[in-house]
């Protein structure tokens, strides 16, 4: 029997209201800021942090050094157990020569894990191991941290967050523990640098010969007219947590 075009318009309504799908449909993924301060970015206009990790080590005092006769401050992401022990005499000094100076301090946390493979108690462990003896050596408790590799969950976000810590990943590698050689690495900063981003947050390793390229670096920086910070400066954020008198050396002062 033919339908009427009554007919047809209601089955028409009626498959409308009706969603068949072959397969469940995907919630939107929630965003991995859950309860941590997450940045890639700085966001003052006309900055750039340059920041170094996996100190205290060989160069520490010389960056320092570098940065201050430039104007520049930079960001120094400490492990606690990496290249030496945070706690040895000539690490603790070279932190406190960081801090002293005007430099920011932050945690890299303690052995350098990849912190998405860590839970509970060991993941929590790689956070206040560093900020503890961050603490005792300067006085200050960092209100930043980086994951090492950049390599972070919602799990590593909470923790983060739990401790009162922004996590600061960057917009810009270097490349210098990828093999990239000092040539490639003062061509990718001058490409960067030419293409004149608004902010940069850079990464580093002081554990790598920087001796070339940082200096390079900063005098193309200069050349541009961007003002080199803290990492905090970049955001507008205070550095750290709480400051205080860094505490005596005693049997604690170990890894």
């Amino acid at each position: 029997m033919p339908f009427s075009i009554a007919r047809i318009a209601a089955l028409a309504a009626l498959c409308g209201a009706i969603r068949v799908t072959g397969a469940p449909v995907e919630a939107p993924r929630p965003s991995p800021r859950a309860g941590a301060n997450l940045v890639t970015k700085c966001s003052v206009p006309n900055t750039v942090a340059l920041t170094f990790d996996d100190g205290p080590y060989t160069w520490t005092q010389n960056l320092v050094d570098l940065l201050d006769q430039n104007g520049a401050k930079g960001t120094f992401f400490f492990n606690g157990n990496n290249f030496g022990c945070i706690y040895d005499q000539e690490n603790a000094e070279r932190v406190k020569y960081v801090y002293d100076k005007g430099h920011q301090v932050a945690s890299h946390t303690w052995g350098h894990e990849r912190l998405s493979t860590l839970s509970g108690d060991q993941l929590l462990s790689e956070f206040s191991r560093t900020d503890d003896a961050i603490k005792k050596i300067t006085g200050a408790v960092p209100a930043f941290m980086r994951p090492p590799f950049g390599d972070y969950d919602d799990d590593v976000l909470d923790a983060a967050a739990s401790r009162g810590q922004i996590v600061a990943i960057w917009d810009f590698d270097s490349g210098d523990t990828s093999g990239t050689s000092a040539t490639e690495s003062k061509n990718q900063y001058n490409k960067l640098i030419m293409s004149s981003p608004d902010s940069i947050l850079t990464l580093n390793h002081e554990t790598q010969g920087n001796e070339d390229v940082i200096p390079y670096a900063i005098q193309q920086i200069k050349a541009k007219g961007y003002k080199m910070v803290t990492v905090a400066e970049c955001l507008g954020e205070s550095p750290y947590q709480s400051t205080g008198s860094p505490s005596a050396r005693n049997s604690s002062w170990k890894c």
